[in-house]
């Protein structure tokens, strides 16, 4: 993310708001239409809400509250996975 962050930061700020909201809106809808068909819906989901992010608060907000879920889950998993092979 830093690299885009870095790539848009060059672009004067009517030009990268544009783009930003482009790339990202397209790759939150693909993400959405991905959800009903076969494809990787959720990471295009994120991938699109973490571009956003770069401009918009909701977006940031959104983002930033997907990672605290998604950490839960990851130590719930990890603590799963550690029980399971421990018992053997």
């Amino acid at each position: 993310m830093d690299k885009i962050k870095q790539w848009l930061s060059v672009l004067p700020h009517p030009i990268r708001w544009a783009l930003t909201m482009f790339i990202g809106l397209i790759l939150l809808i693909l993400g959405l239409v991905m959800m009903v068909t076969p494809g990787p819906g959720l990471l295009f989901i994120f991938f699109g809400l973490s571009i956003l992010a770069l401009e918009l608060e909701w977006a940031r907000e959104l983002n930033k509250q997907g990672m605290q879920g998604l950490q839960v889950v990851v130590a719930k998993l990890k603590e799963f996975w550690f029980k399971l092979f421990r018992k053997k």
